[in-house]
């Protein structure tokens, strides 16, 4: 009876430590298959990659713009197509972004900048086309996506597209969004992607407003149109301004340069039927409008003390 007992005692011991083992191979195998079945951070990056320039990579594209250049805009399903590939993008999945942009002939390329080797993810056209036209998406690849610089009018306003890359080239945590085509390409004014809702300009916009990332779109203004400003500064459709449009006014103010602020004072230019002003505002995004003259773009001091306002703002984005 005695060694019975024992024997008794043995198997369930013995039973007990197999159901263990058992289930610690149960639970390794389930591990190992989720993470064979989940891609890693390497499988959702972009299947191109290049080593450029950036400042030559944009300047490059845009100084081919003209009036006489041909556009067309996307149609409503390429929009949407292009909103979804945007959005997996900026959801951190630029292979499945690479896979819906594909059929509308847009690509994604991760560059890495030769001068400060900074990441970015690149939108734009593979090839010739219509869609080489509807302009290009550029993301900070190596921080969360914190703001936006808006381009509109490359060339029209001169130097705004040399302005938007320095911004993203000295702040981080930024995205740059580039119109293709010069304002009075194509047909009557469907280039001018500031009054159109049916450009990819817009498309991208919107998709970042979505998300809450705020936004800055950058325009010039000739001296014919006003000489009492170097700078007009709105927030579009919205008669407020936040804290921090406030502080980038009075850092302009500060630099020497001198402002008309939209929200408190009748000002030219202020942006009030601009369809993305008007789209944040229904968003409840943040979007800032601003016109520089000739002076505060481009190269000298006022120039550069507005760039140095501007990414100001950005930075007080990017730490909120």
């Amino acid at each position: 009876m005695h060694d019975t007992g024992n024997s008794r005692i043995t198997i369930t011991r013995q039973s007990h430590f197999a159901y263990v083992l058992g289930l610690i191979g149960v639970i390794l195998a389930l591990t190992g298959c989720q993470s064979a079945s989940e891609p890693s951070a390497r499988d959702s990056d972009p299947t191109a990659r290049e080593l450029v320039d950036l400042r030559s990579r944009v300047l490059s594209y845009t100084e081919e713009l003209t009036p006489e250049g041909p556009y067309a805009p996307p149609d409503e399903e390429q929009r949407t197509q292009l909103a979804r590939g945007v959005g997996r993008l900026l959801d951190g999945d630029a292979r499945e972004a690479e896979r819906l942009l594909a059929p509308i002939g847009l690509g994604v390329t991760r560059l890495t900048d030769t001068e400060s080797g900074r990441r970015y993810d690149e939108v734009a056209a593979t090839g010739p086309g219509e869609s080489a036209r509807w302009g290009r998406l550029y993301v900070n690849a190596d921080s969360r996506l914190r703001w936006n610089a808006q381009v509109p009018h490359p060339v029209a306003d001169r130097e705004t597209e040399a302005l938007g890359v320095r911004l993203l080239e000295d702040t981080p945590g930024g995205a740059l969004v580039l119109a293709g085509a010069h304002r009075r390409a194509g047909q009557g004014d469907a280039a001018d992607v500031a009054h159109r809702e049916d450009s990819a300009f817009h498309t991208i916009v919107l998709t970042l407003q979505k998300r809450g990332v705020p936004g800055v779109q950058l325009h010039g203004f000739a001296e014919s149109t006003t000489d009492r400003y170097d700078a007009v500064l709105s927030t579009g459709a919205a008669q407020s301004a936040p804290g921090e449009v406030s502080a980038l006014a009075d850092r302009m103010e500060a630099a020497g340069l001198r402002v008309c602020r939209g929200w408190s004072a009748r000002c030219p230019l202020e942006g009030t039927t601009n369809v993305q002003g008007r789209a944040a505002q229904r968003q409840h995004a943040t979007f800032v409008h601003l016109e520089l003259a000739p002076d505060a773009r481009g190269d000298g001091r006022d120039a550069d003390e507005a760039a140095t306002a501007v990414a100001g703002l950005l930075t007080d984005w990017a730490q909120d």
